[in-house]
């Protein structure tokens, strides 16, 4: 298990990680068990994988391979990868622009409650967390939801915090309902469900889910992960799976960069897509990068050795072994960082973003909203409004996108 991110801790979760915990590997009786291996298949590979081994001439023969494999994906990882960044972004560059044209897809999200069950240290709505706790109710989800569609914007990403108590699976699907009136395109990134319930929210508008597995170590991830049912790993892991099992359109993957070693939790985000695209061919899949941010009351947190030249590798690595998976770059990064990777492996961005609830009129427009507000996940480091991003695409000679398909 690799090294703790100090940044993390306190005197507090300190003393709550010696705990007795339930077993993080066990799943709950409400919890839906698949028949599927690609979770050996992808622990197997990351517990085997030695970044060190790989050279310099490991690495270029990667970059300018035709079809690239696992283990040469594996090498652009590597810490060898690093001298040769310019190489890969050319190649990276190359590989978006063949499959993806100029186009930038954008979305923004939409934050519905924060109550969350789960105890995650590294977390803003974790359940120990003091902060302004919110849900709200339809109405005030379809004002949010008016004043984020007058901007534009197509493209949402309905969140909640993990609490099937304040945020149940009926509540989740009347928002999405809601969303189909006002949005193309309606994505959830929520708890993981079964099967059953990802096919109702699928039937109530939603046709795109995003999972983040946190760390793919699941040592790690048990000392970070110490309540709730977000602590027992298999169950999250199969998430994406049920729901394209459910006729979900496509799924989101990604580890949090910064909780464990990042090279192996890369390896491990991209080799989740790729078994799971060659068992669902028809899936549209997609893959993010995010990096740890402060959050209320720890804004210590930071992403330990994953700096912007480390995380560049990433994406470019991702973009080279998978050519033709979406990668979304959000908020968490700087302005200056997206501007470039949207011209060199990015494809979908977001825009006009808040983590907190019920906002949007205030930040959008400036209005002072009536009634309280709940507190944000995370600090966002690029506040750019949808039009003023819209605007920055178009600039680099980019074609911004609001929505691509038609929900079936």
């Amino acid at each position: 298990m690799s090294k703790m991110n100090e940044s993390i801790l306190s005197e507090q979760i300190l003393e709550d990680m010696k705990e007795n915990r339930i077993d993080h590997m066990k799943y709950l009786d409400d919890m839906e068990v698949l028949d599927s291996d690609v979770d050996k298949q992808v622990v197997e590979a990351m517990n085997a994988y030695d970044y060190n081994q790989y050279t310099a001439a490991d690495v270029r023969r990667a970059i300018y391979k035709e079809n690239r494999t696992p283990e040469d994906f594996a090498a652009l990882l590597s810490p060898a990868a690093l001298p040769l960044l310019e190489e890969m972004a050319q190649m990276a560059q190359k590989e978006t622009r063949k499959h993806f044209g100029n186009s930038i897809m954008m979305f923004t999200p939409l934050y519905i409650a924060n109550y969350c069950e789960n105890y995650c240290v590294y977390c803003g709505f974790n359940c120990y967390n003091h902060i302004n706790r919110m849900q709200l109710n339809m109405e005030q989800i379809a004002h949010e939801m008016k004043v984020i569609a007058d901007s534009g914007m197509e493209d949402i990403l309905i969140l909640t915090g993990e609490s099937r108590a304040k945020s149940d699976v009926k509540y989740i699907g009347e928002a999405c309902k809601l969303a189909r009136k006002y949005f193309r395109m309606v994505g959830l990134e929520i708890y993981p469900v079964n099967t059953n319930e990802y096919r109702y929210l699928h039937e109530c508008g939603a046709d795109y889910v995003t999972v983040f597995q946190e760390t793919y170590d699941s040592d790690k991830y048990e000392t970070l992960h110490l309540m709730g049912h977000k602590r027992v790993w298999p169950y999250r892991f199969e998430a994406q799976e049920r729901a394209l099992m459910a006729g979900m359109r496509g799924a989101g993957f990604s580890a949090l960069l910064g909780l464990s070693d990042f090279r192996k939790d890369a390896l491990a985000s991209a080799l989740h897509v790729y078994y799971l695209q060659r068992k669902y061919p028809q899936a549209e899949l997609s893959l993010s990068c995010p990096r740890l941010r402060p959050i209320i009351n720890n804004d210590k947190i930071n992403p330990l050795d994953v700096g912007e030249k480390q995380l560049c590798q990433v994406l470019c690595a991702y973009r080279i072994f998978l050519p033709f998976v979406g990668i979304t770059v959000s908020s968490r990064e700087s302005e200056i960082f997206r501007n470039g990777i949207v011209k060199i492996a990015a494809t979908k961005v977001s825009a006009g973003v808040s983590t907190g609830i019920g906002d949007h009129e205030s930040k959008y427009t400036g209005k002072e909203e009536d009634g309280e507000q709940g507190d944000e996940q995370f600090e966002i480091n690029d506040g750019r409004s949808f039009q003023k991003m819209y605007e920055d695409i178009s600039e680099e000679g980019l074609q911004p996108v609001l929505n691509d398909y038609l929900y079936v």
